[in-house]
């Protein structure tokens, strides 16, 4: 029996369409949803980028079980509990050396705002209180909060809720199709925009920046991979001038470009990361800030007596939480997840190129184990309603693929076979012929 969906109000979901037409899932298992009808669709999207070791997987449930039954809750504030810690421990292994200090958050948004707050109080408690300027770039996305949603740009995301924080300023993105068109893997062009910090730093003066926050891959707008040497000329320009730079990994992180972290696949080390989703296998909301030790101990050293950082969440660290990530680690490494995008690119790439032919296609990106398709924008129509009609052309036809502007984005759980990837491309071409 369907159940009452008024109550309910939807997040990013264009409600009164939704209600009218439900799109329900039940049940997952693997590669797979099932809908209350029964009917089975594979997961092309890894849930929502975090179900990176696929649904229902015996280890982590049984782990968040154990502890929900042996502790349920403990209070993070002036008191710790192991999982904690020893999570931190395990996870300092899998980050670039150096960023070797953890804090726990409950999503990818409440990551973004902890790490920004953490660079203003970093020049703050080394006496440089006025670098209180945050830099972010177009086409990004880091979460809903206030911060994430200034630093954010995506326009939509951004216009009902006015200036949420001043002293906010973006790069330019680097989309562009005239040069970079159907780039299998990282573009050419693109890698003086990063200069564009350089601008920034002319209007503003350097002294009064304290970060910079970029996806290395900008998932939510459409899979916009760096373009070779723009990553290591923004570490650069940081480092000239004494600003932090972030890696916003939420997407990124946990093995989806083949690697733990983007930061190791570009081999460009940034200040802090920000992760969640496949921390915990997407089971339960996690988020953590990677921290390099030298800000941590700036904190450690430079703070009078009693709490260095007065910030954090209750469920930061929630015993549940740590409990599933830790047995999601155990599965990573068990069956060698995080590398296995690079095993397994060639084929994804193959088959996302090989609908080239079809209309309204104006780009394909790719790398690791995600790949975008991009549509040319329908005359007179809505932005990205080809997309959206791609998106539910697949969900009806057993494949669950993502919408994101005039793109559809593929990201399926790193347990996906070959065999299944060919599943996706042979929907798509499918449902994309029919496109207008």
């Amino acid at each position: 029996m369907q159940p009452n969906l008024d109550a309910f109000w939807m997040p990013f979901t264009a409600n009164r369409d939704f209600k009218q037409a439900p799109r329900l899932l039940s049940k997952a298992k693997d590669m797979h949803y099932w809908t209350p009808e029964g009917r089975e669709v594979l997961d092309a999207t890894a849930g929502l980028w975090c179900v990176n070791a696929g649904h229902g997987r015996p280890r982590i449930v049984e782990a968040i079980a154990r502890q929900a039954a042996e502790m349920d809750f403990a209070p993070p504030f002036q008191m710790g509990h192991p999982l904690a810690f020893e999570l931190a421990d395990r996870l300092q292994h899998l980050t670039p050396p150096g960023l070797n200090r953890f804090f726990f958050t409950n999503s990818g948004s409440e990551s973004v705002e902890t790490a920004m707050k953490i660079a203003l109080a970093y020049h703050r408690v080394r006496g440089e209180a006025q670098r209180t300027r945050l830099i972010g770039r177009e086409r990004g996305y880091h979460g809903v909060n206030f911060a994430g949603t200034a630093l954010g740009g995506m326009g939509p995301n951004r216009k009902l809720f006015g200036s949420s924080v001043a002293g906010v300023d973006h790069l330019r993105h680097t989309h562009d199709l005239t040069r970079n068109a159907f780039t299998r893997g990282q573009p050419e062009h693109g890698a003086e925009l990063a200069d564009d910090l350089e601008r920034l730093v002319t209007l503003h003066d350097a002294s009064t920046i304290a970060a910079v926050i970029v996806e290395p891959m900008a998932g939510s707008t459409g899979v916009l991979l760096p373009p070779k040497g723009y990553l290591e000329r923004l570490r650069a320009i940081c480092d000239k001038h004494g600003i932090l730079l972030v890696f916003d990994e939420v997407i990124t992180g946990f093995g989806r470009l083949g690697a733990p972290f983007a930061a190791q696949k570009y081999g460009v080390v940034p200040d802090m990361i920000t992760m969640a989703k496949g921390i915990t296998n997407g089971t339960i909301p996690m988020g953590a800030v990677a921290v390099r030790q030298e800000i941590h101990d700036t904190f450690m050293q430079a703070s009078g007596p009693g709490i260095e950082l007065p910030h954090g969440y209750t469920y930061s660290g929630h015993p549940m939480a740590c409990a599933a990530a830790l047995a999601t680690l155990d599965t990573y490494a068990e069956e060698d997840l995080l590398t296995r995008g690079t095993r397994l690119h060639g084929a994804l790439e193959e088959t996302v190129h090989g609908l080239r032919d079809l209309p309204h296609v104006v780009d394909i990106r790719n790398t690791g184990l995600v790949a975008a398709i991009e549509f040319a924008p329908r005359a007179g129509a809505a932005p990205g309603r080809r997309a959206f009609e791609v998106f539910l052309g697949c969900f009806e036809a057993g494949v669950l693929v993502r919408a994101a502007g005039d793109n559809i984005a593929i990201a399926p759980p790193l347990i996906v076979s070959e065999s299944q990837l060919a599943q996706v491309a042979d929907t798509l071409r499918r449902v994309m012929s029919q496109l207008t």
